[in-house]
């Protein structure tokens, strides 16, 4: 050996020295972190990456730049509480016998307690609606903040949710202190009834002039019914914009925040929404005061192309924007349009890219972190919905088919190819006879797993009660 050997010798040390420093930072952060960013109400086509013709959401379109945005992405119910449930569980909310909003989840554990054995510092900003506790350490949360949130925003010229935004970034600046990973919701309540007006952000709609061919067909149904309310479909729509700017501000103010804290490179944020847009129409007679009337007029999110919102299982209801961000992990600047993906999903998928260990027993989700990772594969398991009803009507997805099993009574099935027709227009049951009695067994023998009676009576003891609490 001359100095050549000696030279050779010493590049190599230095090399394997470098590569253990790398796996040891990588080691060290290995624990990715997580922000979840719920909007409730909110249409697959209310934002700007999925092709409203009219909104400003600057800070989640380059969040959609700057990560992947999905086009087949699914909610688990279809009203506030049961979509939720989805996601903290994984199990279908029809599984649950006692409504979660009042009771909770009994036995069955979430990806928040999961984290938290991990190491995971928790928190949760925002709508709460999964139980009739929230103190602290609920679910293994450790910092909740759900108090006077409506009411709170109302005098808020920031925008409703704002001071949502504010508690968030508060603890990503406490956890940063205590360095541990960590993963937080922030549960917004924007695009919820009552959609008010914003005179701060109106404004930058106010050249806004409606062009109804400009939206999908679900739309010429409420905008007819904004007009029956008596009000017009231009100035609800600039409500409703302003609405959905001010959402976008208090995001974009959030993922500042990370970026300063130097948290962007390890963090996993993904944006979503509970369900379909509402609708137009309010649900009962005693809501038809003077000022609900005008606060009705303004609900006009769009489903896209998708056929009917929340409250239905047509594509407008359970379809919804889907988008996620991990540095160098997640392909940037990327559409996936070929992926069927689930909130069902969440608990098996965080679990498996967090290196956390999964003790979730019945699970309806799949582990799809290799879809999130850029994989262009679908699921390999079909998607169901159903409320918590004995006799409510099972849809499901499998491959490009959607069928809905209705009774006789109510029209009999209804089976859709949506790569061919995503807004559920042309019922193909009577072409395909063979897939229909296949589906039909296979919705039928799903709904007999779930249970034969819902406790839709019992009530918790009054001072556990949430303080308002709603089936929406």
């Amino acid at each position: 050996g001359g100095l050549g050997d000696v030279y050779k010798r010493q590049k190599m040390r230095r090399a394997i020295w470098l590569g253990l420093v790398c796996v040891c930072s990588l080691l060290a952060n290995d624990k990715p972190n997580v922000i979840f960013i719920f909007a409730d109400d909110l249409g697959y086509g209310d934002l700007g990456c999925y092709g409203h013709p009219y909104a400003q959401t600057p800070a989640l379109d380059q969040l959609a730049k700057e990560g992947t945005r999905y086009t087949q992405a699914y909610v688990t119910g279809v009203t506030c509480c049961p979509s939720r449930t989805g996601a903290m569980t994984g199990r279908h909310p029809a599984r649950f016998e006692k409504y979660m909003a009042n009771h909770g989840f009994g036995d069955s554990v979430t990806i928040t307690e999961l984290l938290k054995r991990n190491g995971y510092r928790t928190g949760h900003f925002g709508k709460w609606h999964i139980g009739p506790d929230s103190k602290p350490g609920t679910y293994g949360i450790d910092v909740i903040n759900n108090n006077g949130a409506a009411e709170k925003d109302d005098k808020s010229t920031r925008g409703r949710d704002a001071h949502l935004m504010d508690g968030a970034i508060a603890f990503l600046k406490q956890t940063t202190r205590k360095k541990q990973p960590f993963y937080l919701n922030v549960w917004g309540h924007i695009t919820h009834f009552p959609v008010k007006p914003l005179p701060t952000y109106a404004e930058r709609f106010a050249k806004v002039q409606v062009d109804e061919s400009k939206f999908g067909p679900e739309m010429k149904t409420k905008f007819a019914q904004c007009r029956e309310l008596g009000g017009d479909v231009t100035t609800g729509m600039r409500h409703y914009l302003a609405d959905v700017y001010s959402m976008d501000l208090g995001i974009g103010r959030l993922l500042k925040a990370v970026d300063d804290l130097g948290l962007r490179e390890n963090t996993i944020i993904v944006f979503s929404s509970d369900h379909g847009p509402a609708p137009v129409v309010l649900a009962n007679e005693k809501n038809k005061a003077p000022d609900r009337i005008e606060f009705a007029r303004n609900m006009l999110g769009t489903p896209g192309p998708f056929r009917g919102g929340k409250h239905t299982q047509w594509e407008g209801g359970v379809r919804v924007p889907f988008i996620i961000r991990w540095p160098g992990k997640v392909p940037a600047d990327q559409v996936n349009t070929t992926s069927v993906i689930s909130f069902m999903d969440w608990l098996p998928t965080l679990c498996k890219l967090t290196g956390t260990k999964n003790t979730a027993v019945d699970l309806d989700g799949e582990d799809v972190s290799d879809i999130w990772l850029g994989a262009k594969r679908t699921r390999t398991t079909p998607l169901f919905w159903r409320n918590s009803s004995p006799g409510g009507q099972v849809s499901l997805r499998t491959g490009d088919w959607k069928f809905h099993l209705r009774r006789k009574q109510a029209g009999g099935p209804l089976l859709y190819n949506l790569a061919k027709d995503p807004a559920e227009s042309r019922n193909l049951v009577d072409e395909q006879p063979k897939l229909v009695h296949r589906l039909q067994r296979q919705a039928t023998e799903w709904a007999d797993t779930l249970p034969k009676a819902y406790d839709k009576v019992e009530k918790p003891k009054k001072k556990d009660r949430p303080k308002r609490p709603r089936r929406d």
